[in-house]
């Protein structure tokens, strides 16, 4: 058995790679003083750039799980979420509601993906 970090620190990596399929640690915004649409953009960015770097895409998702502050959030973060999964890929996805980590946080999602072969 083979399990590859990348990005690793003492709490977490960034990336964990095991069987073919990719995990990702939860991913927030570049800048949480924007609203929930610049969060969510932001934070999408970084998914795609991290799943590229760990060889899979957003054409490879296979779940999301997607914490939000409130749900009152829930339309303008699918909005985005929907303008970024491309038609036909859509992973399986819960969302929720949690506290977050930092207060101004309005959104955070983790990922599993498998390897492109």
């Amino acid at each position: 058995m083979t399990i590859e970090r990348l990005e690793t620190k003492t709490r977490m990596s960034r990336i964990v790679k095991h069987n073919n399929t990719v995990y990702l640690c939860g991913q927030v915004c570049a800048d949480a003083s924007q609203s929930i649409t610049e969060q969510t953009q932001t934070m999408l960015d970084k998914v795609e750039a991290l799943l590229l770097e760990a060889g899979s895409s957003k054409k490879h998702l296979l779940s999301a799980t997607i914490y939000l502050k409130t749900m009152a959030d829930f339309a303008a973060m699918n909005t985005v979420w929907d303008a970024w999964v491309p038609e036909g890929f859509a992973p399986a996805r819960a969302c929720v509601q949690a506290a977050m980590a930092r207060d101004v946080l309005l959104v955070e999602i983790s990922v599993v993906a498998a390897l492109i072969q």
